[in-house]
């Protein structure tokens, strides 16, 4: 594969709509990030929710098994609070390697 080198920054400029660039607002970039954060909440929530499915537990018993109050996993399957951290990684561990992350738990 070679390298066209005689593409020049005004060809490579032709995929943004500088008017609309110039046009977007602080509102509309803070409008963006919310949604963007949004979205991440509820990718989160997607995949607390799958992860303790798929251990066939309710929430009750995946609270205990994992020893988080119930209440947090609640929040983090409405998306009204992210994993982080420990718990995050947890979850990865728990989605990978089921049998061993609980074994390892109790």
């Amino acid at each position: 594969m070679t390298i066209d080198l005689t593409t020049t920054m005004a060809n490579v400029m032709g995929r943004i709509d500088p008017a609309r660039v110039d046009g977007t607002t602080e509102a509309d970039v803070a409008q963006h990030l919310a949604d963007d954060e949004a979205e991440a909440m509820l990718d989160a929530a997607r995949f607390a929710r799958r992860v303790r499915k798929r251990l066939g537990l309710s929430q009750a018993e995946f609270s205990e098994r994992i020893d988080v109050p119930l209440e947090t996993i609640r929040n983090w399957e409405q998306g009204k609070r992210c994993p982080t951290g420990a718990a995050k990684s947890l979850l990865k561990v728990l989605d990978k390697a089921p049998e061993a992350a609980l074994a390892a738990l109790h």
